[in-house]
């Protein structure tokens, strides 16, 4: 897999807009291969967003959301330093975590 995801927190004001785009396959499991075997579903279930070490949002996923998934949210009480960090958990275990500073 490439860089797992790219974050952006830019502050304005007392909030941060977050800004992420994930690298993943996301697999449905519905799909077949060029041979007619189904592809096994492989997706990111799980998402987790922290603003300095304390968590600000969550997520659950599904087969559904699009392959290199794009995510934006508000954080309140943000400023510029301030670190943000993104973990998500796919349907085989496998865990990225990637953090940014807001700017």
């Amino acid at each position: 897999m490439a860089d797992p995801m790219r974050i952006r927190a830019q502050a304005a004001g007392d909030k941060a807009t977050v800004r992420v785009l994930m690298s993943h396959e996301m697999e449905t499991g519905q799909r077949k291969d060029a041979s007619g075997k189904v592809i096994p579903a492989w997706f990111i279930q799980d998402v987790t967003a922290k603003h300095n070490d304390k968590v600000v949002m969550t997520a659950q996923w599904g087969p559904a959301v699009s392959k290199n998934p794009f995510m934006q949210f508000v954080v309140k009480g943000a400023k510029a330093g301030d670190k943000i960090s993104i973990t998500w958990v796919d349907n085989r275990g496998d865990t990225r975590t990637d953090e940014a500073t807001v700017s």
